[in-house]
């Protein structure tokens, strides 16, 4: 190799060879890559050799990628980016659900009370993280026309690319969950002292700050107590509890909430139409479902589900059931209906169908969880307050209304402990088939109250199975034999009118046939044993043949059930609906409500609610007089 310098006319190699000689290329042998060599550069080679001029060949280029056509992207997918980063919030206002942690800030940095340090605590994917960087980036906005700490976040800030991105030199990012030691706190004791380079503020974001030691969390206490004015402290964590009340007593704590279903449902809504792609409601319902409150596991499944479809098809609601391995919640509402009612084949049927579908038995016990609660809190507060769908909800509130507080809270005990053994099963199905077994013959047991009344009194116990039937297999004897007789189901007195009907299917808790009757059925003549009525449309077809099923079940007659019929009267609801309406239009002609109405214009009449009758109590004398003074 030679000392002399490299000519800057051409490369090193190019130096000793002689003007005019080409580099020649063997025809027969192919290039690195495989290739042969094209047929330009033969012709070009066989022109050079035939001219005393020497040719240059043209250098090879590299063909653009717009002109490989669309082809070559076919398999390309390097360029997606998934829905949770795509549509990571930019702004405080595409949080959704954090109203009041915005309002909050908002007023803060408003009046230029902005605390030091700042605690997010929340479930996964709520948006701590994101939370922490927005932070970031309203402490230190700067735009044209902003130099101050502003929640009034832009795109064309100075420092934002850089702190969303997060390399930025003044804002430092650490996750404690991969530095639980001390080192990393002493790293940043030491940084925290030198004014920041670029920005306003210098910000320290530790995200899953529980998992730091407590030597760390110690180190750290003296810092946070007193920091520099240029220094700024987020904290975000998934586990509240286990940071030290010291730490937790020196920041500005703000609790992320789960955000509500039908706000998830609407924003799910949103993405799917900006992607182009279209999804029923119900599906969209069972993704925000299973998301329990988390924005990016939402969005997680929403990717998820849109690659089920066709391009142009709208996604069904059972490819995202199947997807999710979920049962349908009406189905789950019919088996807990059936299992309170103590129909124990029927419920095991259900139970088979639902896991022939692919149900998953830990999401059916789950399910079964969530109507028991849902029925408890219809029961004190009424159906909005289980946040389903309205027909879902009517169900397991009329369900709540016919079971004592006491039978739910002991389902709900046994609920808990067949979730643990679903889990632990070695076959998940047959413990829930044993769960249903238990809970059908346990859901008429009468509770430890009714039971110390019910002996007290004489009186015997109803509810827990029934009596034995044929031969017992013991020993003879008279009171053997009284033991092994058969007893017959007790018979109930048959209904004497309509109303009764309705208020028997009630006391023997069919939900769904209640509702049914007073939805569906327009009684046209009734008579104990026959009933004629007119259906109106969208009954049940079954719906004669079970209300006779059940009517023989209970008074121990067959009863004639005819849905043939013309011009009845109204339903059970219709007349309910009437009679509250008369109500209130009688309470709205009332003279001193007439006369509150006049002097509050605009104001309405709410809820009409009879209260009860106030309950007189004995008087009790102040002073007993002494028998033995005169």
């Amino acid at each position: 190799m030679s000392d002399a310098d490299p000519s800057p006319d051409g490369p090193p190699w190019e130096e000793d060879a002689p003007e005019g000689d080409l580099v020649e290329r063997d025809p027969d042998t192919d290039d690195m890559f495989g290739s042969p060599e094209p047929a330009g550069m033969r012709e070009a080679e066989a022109a050079a050799t035939s001219d005393s001029a020497p040719v240059k060949v043209p250098p090879k280029t590299v063909a653009d990628p717009a002109d490989a056509g669309p082809a070559a992207h076919a398999d390309d997918g390097s360029a997606y980016t998934v829905l949770a980063r795509k549509y990571r919030p930019l702004t405080f206002g595409d949080l959704i659900g954090q109203e009041a942690m915005v309002r909050t800030l908002t007023n803060a940095f408003s009046t230029g009370r902005i605390a030091h340090a700042f605690m997010l605590t929340g479930v996964r994917g709520v948006g701590k993280t994101t939370t922490a960087r927005l932070l970031a980036r309203a402490l230190n906005n700067q735009t044209d026309v902003i130099d101050r700490p502003s929640l009034e976040l832009t795109a064309h800030g100075r420092h934002d690319a850089a702190i969303m991105a997060g390399q930025h030199m003044d804002v430092v990012e650490m996750d404690a969950a991969s530095h639980t030691g001390i080192d990393g706190i002493r790293d940043i004791i030491e940084s925290v002292r030198y004014a920041p380079v670029e920005a306003r503020y210098k910000v320290y974001v530790l995200d899953e700050v529980h998992m730091l030691s407590n030597q760390a969390f110690n180190a750290l206490l003296k810092t946070l107590e007193e920091p520099p004015p240029h220094a700024k402290f987020i904290f975000a964590t998934t586990e509240i509890r286990k940071v030290p009340v010291t730490i937790l007593s020196r920041c500005q704590r703000f609790d992320l909430r789960r955000v509500e279903p039908e706000i998830l449902v609407e924003h799910l809504a949103r993405i799917a139409d900006r992607e182009g792609m279209k999804i029923e409601q119900d599906a969209l319902a069972l993704i925000a479902r299973a998301a329990e409150g988390s924005v990016r596991d939402g969005l997680s499944l929403l990717d998820q589900a849109l690659v089920q479809g066709d391009k142009g098809e709208t996604v069904k609601t059972e490819i995202v059931r199947d997807m999710l391995g979920l049962a349908d919640r009406s189905q789950t509402i019919a088996l807990f209906e059936s299992i309170m009612a103590g129909r124990t084949p029927e419920a095991l049927e259900l139970f088979r169908t639902l896991y022939g579908y692919g149900a998953d038995p830990v999401q059916i016990t789950n399910d079964l969880l969530e109507h028991c609660h849902a029925a408890s809190v219809a029961k004190m507060l009424g159906p909005q307050a289980t946040r389903l769908p309205n027909d879902q909800a009517q169900k397991l509130t009329a369900l709540g209304a016919v079971i004592s507080a006491g039978t739910l809270a002991r389902v709900w005990q046994m609920l808990l402990r067949a979730l643990d053994e679903v889990r632990r099963a070695p076959n998940p199905a047959d413990a829930v088939e044993m769960a249903i077994v238990r809970l059908a013959y346990a859901a008429d047991l009468p509770g430890p109250e009714e039971a110390l009344k019910a002996l007290r009194d004489g009186e015997p116990m109803s509810g827990g199975g029934s009596a034995p039937r044929g031969p017992s297999g013991g020993g003879g004897g008279a009171s053997a034999q009284l033991a092994t007789l058969p007893i017959a189901a007790p018979t109930m007195p048959d209904p004497q009118s309509f109303e009764q009907v309705v208020a028997l299917i009630g006391e023997k808790r069919e939900v769904g046939l209640q509702m049914d009757v007073q939805r569906y059925v327009r009684p046209v003549a009734f008579k104990p044993g026959a009933i004629t009525y007119e259906s109106l449309d969208g009954a049940p077809i079954d719906l004669a043949r079970k209300l006779a099923s059940r009517l023989k079940d209970w008074t121990g007659r067959t009863w004639l059930i005819a849905a043939n019929g013309q011009g009845g009267g109204e339903t059970m609801i219709e007349i309910d609906r009437r009679k509250r309406a008369e109500e209130r239009a009688g309470i709205e002609a009332d003279p001193f409500v007439r006369a509150v109405m006049d002097a509050f214009p605009g104001a309405t009449i709410g809820e009409i609610k009879t209260l009860a009758a106030p309950v007189e109590l004995p008087v009790i004398p102040d002073d007993t007089p002494d028998p033995d003074e005169d």
